[in-house]
C-alpha cells in the first residue's frame, strides 16, 4: 500500500506509463492500453472544452452560464488535470490493497490535486468534479492493468473501487455538522446521489447513452465537435446534474431532459431544427444561469472510455 507515500512527491510523465514493469507478485499479463487511460483523459477533457456549441456550457466560442470562466480557464486547469490522471494510474498501478481501500489512496491525492487546480484559475471551481470521477477511472485503470484484469471490465473494477461511496459519504453522513457540502445538501434535500451514484454503478450513463451515442454518431458520419455534441444531449436526457440542481432547482433539472430530449427528437445535430433548437436552449441557459456540468463531465468519461476501445476518432480531427 501506498499510505506512507507523501502524495506530493509523486511525479509521472506519460512515457513512464508506457513503460511501468508489472509490480512485484502481480501477473506479468497487462493490459497496456489500460495504461493510457490518463492520456484519453487528458484529451477528453480538452475536446469537451472545446466542444461548440454546448448549451450553457464554456465552449471554445463561448463563456456559456458562467461569468467567471472561459476557455483560457480551462486551458488553466486541463494542465493540472493532465499531470494528476498519470500520477493516479500510477497510485492505482503500484497499490496492493483492495480496490476499496484504493479509492481513500485516490482521495488523499485528490484533495492535493484540487488545491492546484484552484490555484491555477485563481479560485474559480472548473473541472473539480472530472478530478473526482477522471481520478477514480484512472485509479481504477492503473489498478486493472497490474492485476491482469482486462479492459472491458473496468466499469467492475471502478464499482469494487466505488461500492458504498453514497451510504458512507450521504446517506449515513453526519448531519448535524456545521458546514455541509453541496453534494450532501442536495442529497438530504432531494436524494440526489449525483456524480457519487454514477461511480458507484460504474458509470452506466456513459455505458448505456453515453458511448452508444458516441457510436451512432460517427456510423452517421457526424464530425468530431457534432459527434461530441450530439453525446452530450444524450448524456442529458439522463443524467442526475447535480450542477443544474444547485445552480437552479431540482425542476429546472428535470426541464432541462426534457429540452435534450426535444432536441434528440428534431433530429439533434443531423437536421437544421435540431440545430436550431439548440441555438434556442443556448440562449435560454445563458439567460437562466443553466450549466449542466454534471453531463459534461461524463461526456469527458465517455470519450475516454471510446479511445480505450478504440484508440482513436474515425475520420479527420477539425
Amino acid at each position: 500500500m501506498m499510505s506512507e507515500i507523501n502524495m506530493k512527491d509523486i511525479r509521472l510523465s506519460a512515457s513512464v506509463t508506457d513503460n511501468l514493469p508489472p509490480p512485484s507478485g502481480r501477473p506479468n499479463s497487462c493490459d497496456m492500453d489500460l495504461l493510457q487511460v490518463g492520456t484519453y483523459l487528458t484529451q477528453a477533457v480538452m475536446l469537451e472544452a472545446c466542444t461548440h456549441p454546448k448549451p450553457g456550457l464554456v465552449t471554445r466560442a463561448s463563456n456559456g452560464s458562467h461569468s467567471d470562466m472561459s476557455i483560457l480557464t480551462f486551458a488553466m486547469s486541463s494542465a493540472v488535470l493532465s499531470k494528476a490522471f498519470q500520477d493516479i494510474i500510477r497510485i492505482g498501478y503500484e497499490f496492493s490493497g483492495s480496490p476499496q481501500a484504493l479509492l481513500k489512496e485516490v482521495r488523499a491525492y485528490g484533495t492535493c490535486a484540487e488545491k492546484s487546480l484552484l490555484q491555477a484559475t485563481k479560485g474559480v471551481n472548473t473541472q473539480r468534479g472530472i478530478l473526482f470521477s477522471g481520478g477514480i477511472l484512472c485509479a481504477a485503470a492503473g489498478y486493472a492493468a497490474a492485476t491482469g484484469t482486462v479492459k472491458n471490465e473496468l466499469p467492475e473494477v471502478v464499482r469494487k473501487m466505488a461500492l458504498g461511496i453514497v451510504d458512507r459519504e450521504l446517506r449515513n453522513k453526519d448531519k448535524s455538522k456545521e458546514k455541509l457540502t453541496a453534494g450532501e445538501k442536495l442529497f438530504l434535500s432531494y436524494g440526489v446521489t449525483g456524480i457519487r451514484g454514477e461511480v458507484e454503478a460504474g458509470f452506466p450513463s456513459v455505458l448505456n447513452e453515453g458511448l452508444p451515442a458516441l457510436h451512432e454518431a460517427f456510423t452517421r458520419e457526424a464530425g468530431l465537435n457534432d459527434a461530441l455534441l450530439h453525446t452530450l444531449l444524450t448524456l442529458m436526457t439522463v443524467v442526475e446534474d447535480s450542477n443544474v440542481i444547485w445552480r437552479t432547482d431540482i425542476t429546472t433539472a428535470e426541464n432541462v431532459k426534457q429540452r435534450a430530449h426535444e432536441i434528440l427528437e428534431l433530429g439533434s445535430v443531423f437536421t437544421e431544427k435540431g440545430r436550431m433548437c439548440i441555438a434556442r436552449t443556448e440562449k435560454d441557459f445563458i439567460k437562466k444561469r443553466i450549466s449542466p456540468g454534471g453531463s459534461a463531465d461524463l461526456l469527458s468519461i465517455t470519450i475516454a472510455f471510446y479511445l480505450l476501445e478504440n484508440k482513436e476518432f474515425p475520420g479527420k480531427i477539425l
